[in-house]
């Protein structure tokens, strides 16, 4: 193999590469001894074919073979012998005037990662924002939780119904004086005001007083989902069962037994952990912006446009997905257009913090252990069904580029928490509120992309930048601000404790839903649920 270095400019490098012909038929030789004792011919004893009808047979395939093994161990070679460090995947060409018997001319050309000084880790000065949770806070999770349940306190049966009152009913509907499909339903819960119900149906209730029957009538809308029901006149006899203060959730010992619970101490017992690992949460995210904001103010160095290409190619395709749920897409696009370069700037950022913090965790031998390795590769395959299960695992355990995609969140997360341990670090109790507020005023800041050992460069989160806030932009940049190398880190929304309630609120928001039920409304803007998420 003979080596030609024809580019070497910044991060850039370039070689030919020629193979001998020699070389390629002596790996042909090679594979021909290999196999001839299982190739079977008419009039050949097994294993007695000759040599050259081997080679005449299956010729063309094994000269395939030999190319493209000669071209990966001379490219793996080119990299040894120049101690090159890759960035991406190199491109490899091969002369397209090649010809078997021939020596072949390869073009190989790639990025290097850049060389890093060793990054000091000392004087980085962080102030730890902590939340202490109130009862008010306990109290308002519960409320929230018995609300869903529809644990609400019940009136007197003189109570008349209004506005704001929840209601449990049962309802018959009729078109033409005959039942239809979908029409009738047992213990619904109702909030009137809600505007869940059909227009007409819901206001008809006010004044209603438990044990009330009562027929009314209303039209299903012109655009209603069903088509046998747009448009179509309808009554239905209701009748009240219970009338419930819709404001005032029932909190007690029966309805958290009714969650699985001992009572209701230990409900409150669940709800005080949960938030604190939510305020624990919020702390780190903080703590850690301010760490990535020190370390890129005192690091500035090259890197590769190839990293950043495929970190901002990333970026831009989860903005143009957010972009396609808003309520004006073609202004959000316009908008994300418009500071283009802004994004591609934070994919420089992001590239180069993850190269640093990269490079001083190898400095200080941070690793992930093969036992939390094997843990990560388990907790994933948990998302496939037991059938898919053991593939998912093998595929990870024989593909370096998907363990290395695995690994990397939880090497970043050790990078860092080895740097929150060599920082000076001041304490101040805040309230949640104000721990919210300080995270919210780091909205524009620039986060990284953080590249773990043998990283392979899988980008799927997006920021913003410090410019006019775009919908999608809100939405993709807050989605997971503080686990850039993550697909499902939850950072930003820590795990939470498994807890009875859960599993209630799920199966009660799961009931089917009857015909006088409007149809579901709008998903809402992604700037919201992005929000809701942050």
């Amino acid at each position: 193999m003979q080596t030609v270095e024809t580019l070497n400019e910044g991060l850039k490098r370039a070689y030919t590469v020629t193979i001998t012909s020699k070389d390629i038929d002596a790996r042909v030789d090679k594979e021909v001894q290999a196999i001839a004792p299982q190739v079977r011919m008419p009039g050949f004893r097994p294993g007695k074919v000759p040599a050259n009808l081997v080679r005449k047979m299956h010729g063309e395939s094994l000269q395939r073979d030999a190319l493209n093994s000669s071209i990966q161990d001379s490219i793996q070679k080119l990299i040894a012998d120049n101690k090159l460090r890759p960035a991406m995947q190199p491109s490899v060409e091969l002369d397209e005037t090649f010809e078997f018997g021939k020596d072949a001319e390869v073009k190989v050309e790639l990025e290097v990662l850049p060389e890093i000084a060793a990054p000091s880790t000392d004087g980085i000065k962080l102030e730890r924002l902590t939340a202490e949770v109130s009862d008010a806070q306990v109290d308002e999770a519960a409320g929230r939780i018995a609300t869903q349940q529809g644990a609400l306190e019940e009136y007197a049966a003189s109570h008349k119904a209004k506005d704001g009152d929840t209601l449990t009913i049962d309802f018959l509907g009729k078109i033409d004086g005959e039942p239809f499909e979908g029409g009738a339903a047992e213990d619904i819960k109702l909030k009137i005001g809600s505007g869940q119900f059909i227009p007409g149906f819901e206001e008809q209730l006010t004044g209603v007083k438990k044990g009330d029957e009562k027929t009314i009538e209303i039209t299903f809308p012109e655009d209603y989902g069903a088509e046998h029901l747009a448009g179509k006149a309808a009554t239905f006899d209701i009748t009240v069962k219970a009338i419930l203060n819709g404001d005032k959730p029932k909190l007690d010992d029966d309805f958290a037994k009714s969650l699985g619970l001992e009572g209701l101490d230990k409900l409150k017992e669940l709800l005080k952990g949960q938030i604190e690992q939510e305020h624990n949460g919020l702390t780190r995210t903080y703590m850690k912006r301010k760490l990535l904001d020190q370390l890129a103010a005192s690091h500035d160095f090259d890197v590769p446009p190839s990293m950043v290409e495929a970190e901002f190619n990333q970026i831009w395709a989860q903005l143009q997905h957010e972009a396609s749920h808003e309520e004006d897409p073609e202004s959000a696009l316009k908008e994300m257009e418009a500071e283009k370069e802004d994004y591609r700037a934070i994919a420089v950022r992001r590239v180069r913090l993850g190269l640093l913090l990269s490079e001083i965790g190898q400095a200080n031998g941070v690793v992930v252990s093969d036992q939390e390795m094997n843990r990560l590769v388990m907790q994933a395959a948990q998302q496939y069904g037991p059938q898919d299960r053991e593939r998912f695992v093998q595929y990870v355990r024989q593909d370096p580029m998907a363990a290395a995609q695995l690994r990397a969140p939880l090497y970043e997360d050790k990078v860092v928490d080895f740097l929150f341990d060599k920082a000076e670090v001041t304490d101040r109790t805040v309230s949640r509120e104000e721990l919210e507020a300080a995270i919210e005023a780091d909205d524009s800041d620039l986060k990284p992309h953080v590249h773990g050992p043998d990283c392979g460069h899988d980008h799927d989160h997006a920021e913003k930048p410090k410019a006019k806030k775009a919908a999608p932009k809100k939405a993709a940049a807050e989605k997971a601000e503080e686990a850039p190398a993550a697909k499902d880190k939850a950072e930003a929304a820590p795990a939470k404790p498994k807890k009875a309630p859960a599993k209630k609120v799920a199966a009660a928001e799961a009931e089917a839903e009857p015909a006088a039920k409007k149809a579901p409304a709008k998903k809402a803007a992604p700037k919201k649920a992005a929000a809701k998420a942050e």
